[in-house]
C-alpha cells in the first residue's frame, strides 16, 4: 500500500529506538534536516509532511489534530516502524500530544520543542478562522513576510531565515488554513501530560515569543519523566537556529532513552 504521506526516512534499524519527527505549521518535514542528517548515523529517522503541508496531499476544509495523528500512526504502520521516539515542533508538538494519547504504547519517549498544551481560546479561535480566511484569499507570501523573525530571531543568520522564509510560501494556502482551522479545535492536554509514562525532553528558544520559555517551565513540571532545556540564540526554532545545542540536548535524551529500553544483561527478574 502507498503511504498517503510523503516522508523522509533515512538511516537504518539498529538496537537503537527509531526517532519519528513532526513538523510545524506552515512548514514541511525538511525543518529537520540538521537533525536526519545527525541522528540518521545510529538510528532510523522518518520525518513526514503532514497532509497539507510539503509534498504530501492537501485536503481543504478542517483538519483537525486527530487527522493529523491518524495519518502518522497509519505511515508508521506502512513503515513498520512499531516503537519509536516520537518528536514535534509547535503545532507538530501538539501534534504529539494528540498522538500520545491515541497510541501510547507505541511511544518510548516524547519530545516538545516550543509548543503548549492549553486549548485555544474564544479569541485565538476567532483569530486562526480570519487568518485562514486571509491565507485563502492572499496567499502565503505576506503571512511569511510579517512572521518571519517571530518564527526565528531577528538576529538569525540568513540561511536560516531563507530555508524558513521558504517552507513558509510553498505552503499550500488550502492546507494552511485546514490546520488553522482544526488546530483552533483542539482539545486540552495538560491532564494528559501528567499521565504521560514515558521520558520527555523539553526544549523552547530562550527568545521564543509564540511559546516563551513559562510555557516550557509549566510542561515540563506536569510531565512526571521530563528533562528540560532552554536554547540561548534562538526564538521558536531552535533546531534551526541553534542546531548543534539543540542536537546535543536530543541526542543526550535518545541515550537515556534507548539505555531504558534495552534489556538487563542479567536476564528477566523472576
Amino acid at each position: 500500500m502507498t503511504p498517503f504521506l510523503a516522508y523522509e526516512d533515512k538511516g537504518t534499524d539498529s538496537s537503537s529506538v527509531p526517532l519519528v519527527l513532526v513538523h510545524g505549521h506552515p512548514f514541511d518535514r525538511t525543518m529537520w534536516a540538521p537533525q536526519i542528517e545527525t541522528f540518521s548515523a545510529a538510528r532510523r529517522v522518518v520525518a513526514p509532511d503532514l497532509r497539507g503541508y510539503g509534498a504530501s496531499p492537501v485536503v481543504p476544509g478542517i483538519t483537525p489534530l486527530s487527522a493529523f495523528a491518524a495519518d502518522i500512526e497509519a505511515l508508521l504502520d506502512d513503515l513498520g516502524v512499531d516503537t519509536f521516539v516520537l518528536g514535534g515542533l509547535s503545532m507538530g508538538g501538539q501534534i504529539v500530544m494528540e498522538c500520545y494519547a491515541r497510541f501510547p504504547g507505541r511511544i518510548r519517549g516524547l519530545v516538545l520543542a516550543d509548543t503548549f498544551p492549553a486549548a485555544e481560546t474564544e479569541d485565538g479561535r476567532r483569530t486562526r478562522a480570519a487568518m485562514a480566511d486571509r491565507l485563502l484569499c492572499e496567499g502565503m507570501r505576506g503571512y511569511a513576510d510579517e512572521v518571519l523573525e517571530l518564527m526565528v530571531a531577528p538576529y538569525a543568520s540568513a540561511e536560516v531565515k531563507a530555508h524558513v522564509h521558504g517552507m513558509m510560501t510553498a505552503t499550500p494556502p488550502e492546507g494552511a488554513a485546514a490546520a488553522l482551522r482544526g488546530r483552533a479545535q483542539r482539545p486540552d492536554y495538560r491532564e494528559l501530560l501528567t499521565r504521560v509514562a514515558v521520558p520527555a525532553l523539553v526544549v523552547v528558544g530562550a527568545d521564543d515569543t509564540y511559546t516563551p520559555v513559562p510555557d516550557a517551565e509549566a510542561m515540563h513540571t506536569a510531565l512526571p519523566h521530563s528533562t528540560l532545556r532552554v536554547i540561548e540564540g534562538a526564538a521558536h526554532m531552535p533546531n534551526l537556529e541553534r542546531p548543534r545545542e539543540f542536537d546535543e540536548a536530543l541526542a543526550a535524551f535518545l541515550e537515556r532513552v534507548d539505555a531504558s529500553s534495552q534489556p538487563s544483561p542479567h536476564g528477566p527478574r523472576l
